[in-house]
């Protein structure tokens, strides 16, 4: 059960049901139910998209709206399960099909949490009202679960700090994972001169939704830090607000004016596919060259621009996991990410990248001090980009870091077997 699925993935969730359940699907029987108009039948692999039903909020702009459609979605696509053997969920918008399909069925049900609504108090920004629903509906569903899937030991304990009442025994923690053959090094660079990237120009590379929770906003911040002439791509869209995505545009308009040195004409490139290209002045003598890729981009474009990166950037004030930093280590880029969640079980300090402390505020995990994030990620930054041999020694330990730890085969075994152990009591 999940929201995302191809061709509509937006966030690593989707990525992680993608994968994970093809690679289920090499030995066992898999179904996946998601939001969207997919049907498809490969082998072991059924695909069954549903669209919640349109007289729900029918009409209504209201932002509770999404988590409304999600309870009535819940309540349909839970009639289909009776016949099924275990129901696995991936995020609060799916979560009370399989709580209600244990009820009524009584089915077996597993729930990976991806991350944790108490832990997202920004959420209420995009959901408003409706946030009060999506914390319920998670609260209810995780409280219930046979089986609660962590994607990293840092997510675990933050389900037992945001839900004491779980027993730590019916937590499992089963990484995300890479696919080696399709995420590795490309020498094209067609999609990086499609978005305006300078291939010979190196670049700081971000790849993510335009949210609080990814911090992308901190790296603009960062970017004034940065040596002048420094090259930034921002392959950054599906804003979760229209209030975020004008703040990311002010913070760049607001870079641009700032910038010393800059010449009185200020140029804006729009490229055909939807990249923009903001130039200060001159960027080779006094600014930045930002490289803004609005939309999203295609899985073998995002390839292309891991592959040829400088660094790759993740300054993620929440992430339980953050499967991006997996995908530019498979390519061999080195990455600077915050030091928090998941993230600390992905890159290794010093070896695969730079980690980047910062104090959180306890309530939104935000920054405390949001000015010295960003100075904090420009140094590493800055420091990786005066160094190339230290950006390949780091490139090439990570690829080895997740060729070791990482592959979909291993992380579907282990999901095998919890099932298999799930059934197992459940028989008795």
């Amino acid at each position: 059960m999940t929201r995302e699925y191809p061709p509509h993935v937006y966030g690593g969730a989707g990525v992680h049901v993608e994968y994970l359940s093809r690679e289920l699907a090499k030995k066992i029987e898999v179904e996946v139910h998601c939001w969207g108009e997919q049907h498809a039948d490969d082998g072991n692999l059924h695909v069954s998209g549903q669209e919640p039903p349109p007289e729900v909020t029918a009409g209504s702009t209201e932002k509770f709206k999404a988590a409304v459609d999600a309870l009535a979605l819940n309540l349909s696509q839970m009639k289909e399960l009776g016949q099924i053997d275990i129901v696995h969920t991936h995020t609060w918008y799916v979560s009370m099909a399989g709580f209600l399909a244990k009820k009524l069925y009584k089915v077996p049900f597993v729930l990976t949490t991806h991350s944790l609504e108490p832990l997202r108090a920004w959420k209420a920004e995009q959901l408003g009202s409706g946030y009060a629903m999506s914390s319920w509906m998670e609260r209810t569903a995780i409280l219930d679960a046979d089986a609660v899937i962590a994607v990293s030991e840092g997510t675990k304990a933050d389900i037992l700090r945001a839900y004491p009442d779980v027993s730590p025994s019916r937590i499992h923690v089963i990484y995300n994972g890479i696919d080696l053959d399709e995420y590795q090094f490309t020498r094209d660079t067609s999609a990086l001169h499609k978005y305006g990237v300078d291939p010979e120009k190196p670049y700081v590379l971000f790849v993510g939704r335009i949210t609080r929770q990814k911090g992308v906003t901190h790296l603009v911040d960062a970017v004034r830090y940065l040596p002048p002439g420094t090259q930034v791509v921002l392959c950054a869209g599906a804003p979760d607000t229209p209030e975020i995505a004008q703040e990311m545009r002010d913070k760049v308009e607001e870079l641009r004016r700032e910038t010393p040195g800059s010449q009185p004409a200020l140029a804006e490139h729009f490229t055909p596919e939807g990249g923009h290209s903001f130039a200060t002045g001159d960027p080779t003598r006094h600014g930045h060259n930002i490289v803004w890729i609005e939309q999203m981009v295609t899985k073998q474009e995002a390839i292309q621009l891991y592959s040829h990166c400088q660094v790759f950037c993740c300054p993620s004030v929440y992430e339980p996991f953050g499967i991006i930093n997996l995908e530019a280590m498979a390519c061999g880029a080195p990455v600077v990410a915050s030091a928090t969640g998941g993230i600390l079980e992905v890159v290794v300090d010093n070896e695969t990248g730079y980690l980047v402390p910062f104090a959180q505020d306890p309530v939104t995990t935000f920054p405390s001090d949001s000015t010295q994030f960003a100075q904090d990620l420009a140094r590493r930054l800055t420091e990786l980009l005066a160094d190339p041999d230290k950006c390949r020694r780091f490139g090439e330990a990570g690829r080895k870091r997740v060729e070791a730890k990482f592959s979909w085969t291993a992380i579907a075994d282990q999901t095998i077997d919890l099932y298999k152990r799930l059934l197992a009591v459940d028989a008795r």
